[in-house]
């Protein structure tokens, strides 16, 4: 089933389930959606098609809605991150789509469960999304999303702070507004406490993630000031660097990228670059990522060098190790071996690499070209501008030539008009690189040495077809930058802006330069209403050099030039932004704060048109000073002709001695042929010997990477020793203190048990004496009851005694109270056995104290109460 088939079909289930969500209805909408992710559907967004805008749009929708199916919801949004295959989707799929608000509606939605798998993959496909995109504060539903990233970033679910991390980094990236929101916040300090704590984890993706963060949050004030001082910025630098050289996947070395190119934006981190003292091997390393054949990474390394190349002090470093390379194989080709080859056999590989992205497919790698194109120019700027051209940077433009001549060729409108509007960037850029050698004189004569005027003069009119022939249809809106008519025409003109440079040097140049002159009149009116100033000049330097000619169609020129008609309605009106200001001044204030920024947006615009009429102005009176000066030479050029005539006859007769000499050096060109032969030979040679270095280098880089993976992993074992011995010195000198005091404890013990004993031998003595004790008062009791007998048989006597008696009685009971006080307090000693080790001391006193009270009741109870007895009798 075709694509076309598909999506109409799958139209047709999004109106069933909108109409009804019924099972059936979902599990065909679910269907569809899977057949439709099957396909393949690169740049289906781009084209422009209504068909699957009105799916997108739908699914879209769908996929917003908290009623849909999760399981649906999640397919869904499957097929959207499969559409945003390249930068183009993406960004219609974030501004066109809303894409960005319906994903973070959804995490909000289920923002009570994070750990659910549809808000994971809501946080994959935005991370996907917001890459290199701005999103502005005034999203639906992204300060909810803000909230939500800040407290899963603060949470322990490892599964979710990573990708909270990298899309907070995405958010506050070269985005104001986001960043004053979360500055504004009350969380903010607990949150950059996290995310310092952050640095120190063992997953290189979340420190490079968090690195971000804070030098978009943090970079200008005082905690960034800290954290990237001159104190943790080498250290910093280190980090990055061997991320980029050695991170664990493209993602990683992307955000790594991104971070540096952001460092070097602030003058003083990009001065401490320049002093950072290993930033050579450093440089030398992310140049040889340019090796691979991942064009991804390759465009991420380019886009740091281009960020680099923004630093004086760091451009002059970047010619050395890129030009150096070309120049040592260069400047001996006949040498099979030798110690400069072999010792800078690595280095080699940098200048060859980043030509070798020059030649990339338009298909595959277009960014990847256009990037090493933009680098060249900027270190061959640097080069040529110094007082002499060294020699490498000469043998370096001698081997580069070939390879952007042959750029030039290839150029096929059959193939589409993505692939013609690709083409004619880089011959944009290839003649923008020729034009720079073009600047300095030696290089001139080597340029003109290797350009033909037949090459230019083929590229011209391939051009010049396709300003002419292409579709409007397929076009973007006229005017834009990217139209396609807009992207020809500056090939074109750049291209004859090289002829006229060359004119002069190449054979037949100037013939075929004049000869395009008379034909780029629609090529040459886009150029002169271009928004861009260097087109406009381009446009009036070819201009001036075009209208003395004969055939030129200024007419045509001057006509096709559009005339804006909105300048012209506005000149008779009264002011927009006036009026628009008098409108809002009419109605209720409006809240949003965005009104002000588009009345500016609109002045901007009516500037631009009112100087936009003034330079056509200003081109119609350069176009009546041209005629006049075309009049002069007309008059010049019959004066000429006379004069060529004159010379005719005089080159008749140097022609014949011409002759005689092409004879001559027919003879030595058979000679020159055949020494080219045996150079070819040689060159083949010379090829076969490079090839073999090269499958030997890659070999070394092979082993030089499981080289550094085994280095890696020797050095953390090593670390992981050394913890392990210093955690082992530690737990010996733990468990030596502990057996010292466990033997320590065990003399206290025995010591203990030992009194404990002696204690129980004077309780146990004790008790026997107070049972001797108890027995002497039984006894005293029988000898008290006969005394008793004896008072009753005594009547007399017993009343004599009474009072004496009474008071007995009483000392008795008194005595009996302290027996039975004695007993308890001696069951108490037994109970209180436990506690003699702290109350010894205190026993023994209440001891004696007992001992005294019992002889006091002995005494009583025997001695003194006979003698009382024996008075009263």
């Amino acid at each position: 089933m075709d694509l076309t088939t598909c999506l109409k079909s799958l139209l047709l289930a999004i109106q069933q389930y909108r109409g009804s969500r019924t099972t059936h209805n979902t599990a065909q909408l679910h269907k569809q959606v899977e057949e439709v992710s099957g396909l393949r559907c690169d740049q289906l967004l781009s084209s422009g098609q209504v068909l699957p805008s009105e799916c997108v749009s739908g699914l879209v929708e769908l996929a917003g809605n908290p009623n849909t199916n999760p399981s649906l919801t999640s397919s869904i949004i499957s097929l959207l991150a499969q559409l945003a295959c390249d930068d183009d989707s993406r960004e219609m799929l974030h501004s066109s789509y809303n894409l960005t608000s319906t994903l973070a509606s959804v995490i909000h939605c289920h923002s009570v469960t994070p750990a659910d798998p549809l808000v994971l993959q809501c946080l994959q496909v935005l991370q996907k999304l917001t890459y290199s995109t701005r999103t502005f504060q005034s999203t639906n539903y992204i300060h909810e999303l803000i909230a939500f990233l800040m407290t899963n970033i603060q949470s322990h679910n490892d599964d979710i702070i990573m990708p909270c991390l990298g899309l907070m980094a995405n958010l506050c990236r070269d985005n104001h507004s986001v960043q004053s929101h979360i500055k504004s916040l009350d969380n903010v300090k607990p949150f950059y406490r996290t995310l310092i704590n952050f640095l120190a984890h063992n997953s290189l993706t979340v420190v490079v993630f968090t690195l971000s963060i804070l030098s978009s949050l943090t970079l200008n004030e005082k905690v960034g000031e800290k954290l990237f001082d001159a104190k943790n910025i080498h250290q910093t630098f280190q980090l990055v660097f061997n991320i980029i050289v050695n991170g664990d996947g493209t993602l990683t070395r992307k955000y790594s990228v991104d971070l540096l190119v952001d460092l070097l934006k602030n003058c003083k981190i990009a001065e401490f670059l320049t002093r950072y003292q290993h930033f050579s091997a450093c440089l030398s390393q992310v140049l040889g990522l340019l090796q691979s054949k991942d064009p991804d990474s390759a465009a991420k390394v380019l886009e740091l060098l281009l960020a680099m190349c923004s630093v004086s002090g760091l451009r002059s470093l970047l010619c050395d190790v890129v030009f150096k390379p070309a120049a040592a194989k260069l400047r001996a080709p006949g040498r099979r071996q030798g110690p400069g080859l072999d010792n800078g056999g690595r280095k080699e590989q940098s200048g060859l690499a980043l030509v070798q992205w020059l030649s990339s497919p338009v298909e595959g790698a277009e960014s990847c070209s256009l990037q090493a194109l933009h680098l060249l120019h900027e270190l061959l700027k640097e080069s040529l501008g110094a007082d002499t051209i060294p020699d490498r940077v000469v043998s370096f433009i001698e081997m580069l030539l070939p390879v952007l001549l042959g750029l030039l060729r290839g150029l096929d409108p059959a193939k589409g008009d993505a692939h013609l509007r690709k083409h004619c960037h880089r011959i944009t850029h290839v003649n923008s690189l020729l034009l720079l050698l073009c600047t300095d004189d030696s290089t001139r004569s080597i340029v003109s040495r290797q350009v033909s005027a037949q090459l230019c003069l083929s590229q011209a009119e391939s051009l010049l077809s396709c300003c002419h022939g292409n579709n409007p249809l397929t076009c973007l809106p006229p005017g834009s930058d990217n139209d396609l008519s807009q992207v020809c025409a500056e090939a074109l003109l750049k291209t004859l802006e090289l002829m006229s440079k060359l004119r002069q040097q190449v054979k037949d140049m100037e013939t075929s330069f004049y000869r395009m002159l008379q034909r780029i009149a629609t090529p040459l009116s886009l150029a002169l209403t271009s928004h861009h100033r260097q087109r406009v000049q381009t446009g009036l330097s070819l201009l001036f050099e075009a209208t003395p000619l004969p055939d030129f169609p200024s007419l045509v020129v001057s006509t096709s030039v559009p005339r804006d008609s909105s300048v012209e309605r506005l000149a008779g009106r009264p002011d927009l932004v006036e009026k628009m200001q008098n409108g809002l001044g009419l109605q209720e204030p409006v809240k949003d704060s965005h009104v002000s920024e588009i009345i500016d947006v609109y002045a901007q615009k009516i500037s631009a048109f009112a100087s936009q009429e003034s330079r056509l102005q200003d081109l119609l009176e350069a176009k009546a000073l041209a005629l006049s000066q075309a009049d002069r030479l007309l008059a010049q050029f019959r004066f000429q002709r006379a004069q060529a005539e004159a010379e005719a006859l005089k080159l008749g007769s140097l022609l014949k001695e011409a002759e005689r000499r092409r004879e001559d050096l027919q003879s030595e060109l058979s000679n020159q042929v055949l020494e080219v032969k045996r150079s070819k030979a040689d060159m083949e040679e010379l090829l076969q010997h490079n090839a073999r270095l090269q499958q030997d280098t890659e070999e070394h880089q092979g082993l030089k990477g499981g080289y550094n993976a085994l280095l890696n992993r020797f050095n953390e074992s090593e670390r992981l020793l050394r913890e392990q011995q210093v955690a082992h010195v530690a737990l010996t000198k733990q468990s030596d203190a502990l057996r010292k005091n466990h033997e320590a404890l065990q003399l206290q013990h025995e010591k203990m048990a030992s009194e404990l004993e002696e204690r129980g031998e004077e309780v146990r003595s004790l008790r026997s004496d107070l049972q001797q004790k108890n027995s002497d008062i039984t006894g005293l009791r029988g000898e008290l009851r006969a005394e008793e007998e004896k008072v009753k048989e005594k009547d007399q006597e017993r009343r004599d005694l009474e009072d004496t008696v009474d008071v007995l009685r009483k000392e008795l009971n008194k005595t009996e109270q302290a027996r039975k006080d004695a007993s308890i307090k001696a069951s108490s000693l037994e109970l209180q056995k436990s506690q003699l080790e702290t109350k010894l001391k205190q026993k023994e006193d209440e001891l004696n104290k007992h001992s005294a009270m019992i002889s006091m009741i002995h005494s009583l109870s025997s001695g003194k109460m006979k003698s009382d007895v024996n008075l009263s009798l």
